[in-house]
């Protein structure tokens, strides 16, 4: 900004601030290189008679649009990091009536109201509410607003600013205005979620504080509730709803919470993100997906035990409604929408390349949810495991859900390759020839080496129940003999390569298939291994070893035949 104009900023001119001031916010809007405001200090001077300005309680109705000029400088992470701010940060604290310990109470006589909400004091009981009218005015709102991206700025650009706004109990004051009984302006609402989303972020230790000290979580679940009936569909509220959501995600994490008190606030909120998923589930546009997405994050950090309030009891005979679906005399509508957003995103990433991090937490919370309720695992089974009929096809050629998953099952990505095996194995109640029946034995191999199943010893375990739910389709039973459990799909009959062969001539093939084994043996290329007691492979010096085994294997095969 050149010299002439700073003077005039300076100066206080009210009739050339306001030219001066919207010239240079429609200019540098976009604005995210600032080399050129570092050259004689300008970005200094504009700053600071930027804060002159803001100040100065005589040019109030000049706040908003000053305040857009600071957002613009707070873009610039270099300055912030050299400056001194402190008193200019307390200064958006005030504007942005977030100052502690008491609460500010705001007013505009000269501007109509817009809507009013009550204040609320800190005790050392969490949060209670005081009966002092708040009035938000058109004016006192856009200031506050203007605040809040600033403060949104600083909070994420520079560390200094952010800890500032810690010890200025910022967390305290944000949870004042939610715990108001009646509804502040929308885009206020949405900034204080955003504000506090960054310092849950960025600052774990202030997690601890809103939940435990403040019993955040209790409060933002009855302001999500409520919320909820509203059955608002509007862009703003739905950006609403996902800036609420991350918040609570956020300080739901790695919390020392007493179990019993976890037990309680826990079942609510499952309740509530039912609801949720219940009013947004049609998967219409992006924003409803992106409220799914941030409910499904959410629920991965609720105690497993809690999870089955995601399914309700159905009375028979009650009204027909696209809210419900009966399994089993459950409504498990919920739990359907989880599983057809899974089945989206796993598509589109067949079309794009989806991030794995969406696909995770949705496998991460399927698991839970199938070990921890047999109802729960009884239709997450019947949705990515229905009963075979298509047998001529390979488990991972398809898009169906399980499809999807067995393709998962030789990623090189850890983690989505364990949560699909997780997902599977559970599904097929830990039982190996189940799981090979439904992924074919190489999909499933890895898992069998690393949990010591490679002997076909199933898992002992009291977790299931004794039902079989294993019924095979007439298409099954048709071809279960031409079925190859390796690739686990039918496999035509082929002609015998030892055909027409001599005794001789299939001995020196069996030696020279030895012998090629030994050379990638020799060099490294492979490491033969044989199946050790507790089920996992073990190497082998010598590829002659494994014939040791061949004894034991023909007598567990005519035992299974």
């Amino acid at each position: 900004m050149e010299e002439h104009k700073l003077e005039e900023l300076r100066s206080k001119n009210i009739s050339r601030i306001k030219s001066i001031l919207t010239e240079f916010n429609t200019k540098n809007d976009d604005l995210f290189n600032f080399s050129a405001f570092h050259v004689d200090g300008r970005w200094h001077a504009l700053w600071r008679a930027l804060f002159d300005i803001l100040k100065d309680d005589s040019l109030q109705d000049l706040h908003d649009l000053t305040l857009n000029s600071v957002r613009i400088l707070t873009r610039d992470k270099c300055s912030l990091q050299t400056e001194d701010l402190e008193e200019d940060v307390s200064c958006l604290l005030k504007l942005a009536h977030l100052e502690h310990p008491e609460a500010v109470e705001v007013s505009d006589a000269t501007e109509p109201t817009g809507c009013e909400s009550n204040v609320i004091d800190i005790d050392s009981d969490g949060l209670s509410v005081q009966n002092v009218n708040v009035h938000w005015s058109g004016n006192t709102t856009r200031v506050v607003v203007e605040s809040l991206k600033c403060l949104c700025n600083l909070v994420y650009q520079c560390a200094d600013r952010r800890r500032q706004c810690v010890k200025s109990n910022i967390t305290d004051a944000i949870l004042k205005r939610i715990a108001s009984s009646v509804q502040h302006p929308p885009s206020v609402e949405f900034f204080d979620m955003k504000l506090l989303f960054l310092i849950t972020a960025m600052e774990p230790a202030t997690r601890t504080r809103v939940q435990i000290d403040l019993n955040g979580v209790a409060y933002m679940t009855e302001w999500l509730d409520e919320k909820l009936v509203e059955k608002d569909a509007s862009d703003e509220h739905m950006d609403l709803l996902c800036e609420m959501l991350k918040v609570m995600f956020n300080i739901t994490t790695n919390t020392d919470r007493s179990p019993n008190e976890n037990e309680i606030q826990s079942r609510h909120l499952t309740g509530v993100l039912r609801k949720l998923l219940l009013n947004f589930g049609e998967l219409r546009n992006e924003r409803e997906r992106s409220i799914i997405m941030h409910a499904i994050n959410l629920l991965t950090n609720i105690s497993s035990s809690c999870l089955t309030e995601l399914i309700m009891k159905s009375e028979s005979g009650g009204p027909a409604s696209s809210s419900l679906l009966i399994y089993e005399g459950y409504n498990v509508r919920a739990l359907e929408i989880i599983t057809r957003y899974l089945k989206v995103i796993l598509d589109e990433q067949e079309k794009a390349a989806t991030s794995n991090e969406l696909i995770s937490p949705v496998l991460t919370l399927l698991v839970k949810c199938a070990r921890s309720d047999r109802i729960l695992r009884h239709y997450i089974r019947s949705v990515v495991l229905p009963p075979l009929r298509n047998v001529y096809t390979r488990p991972e050629v398809g898009n169906e859900l399980r499809n999807h998953l067995c393709r998962f099952l030789t990623l090189p990505e850890m983690m989505l390759r364990d949560l699909a095996t997780e997902l599977l194995f559970v599904c097929c109640k830990e039982n190996v020839s189940r799981m090979v029946k439904h992924t074919g034995y190489g999909n499933a191999a890895g898992l069998f080496a690393k949990r010591g199943l490679l002997g076909g010893r199933h898992v002992e375990s009291s977790d299931y129940s004794s039902d079989s739910e294993d019924s095979d389709t007439e298409e099954y039973k048709q071809v279960q003999h031409n079925i190859n459990p390796v690739i686990g799909c039918y496999e035509a009959p082929k002609k015998s390569p030892f055909e027409g062969m001599s005794e001789e001539q299939k001995q020196y093939e069996a030696m020279q298939l030895v012998n090629l084994m030994d050379k990638l043996h020799k060099t490294g290329v492979v490491q033969p291994c044989r199946i050790g007691e507790d089920g996992k492979p073990q190497p082998v010096d010598h590829i002659l070893q494994l014939q040791e085994e061949l004894p034991q294997q023909q007598a567990d095969q005519k035992r299974k035949t």
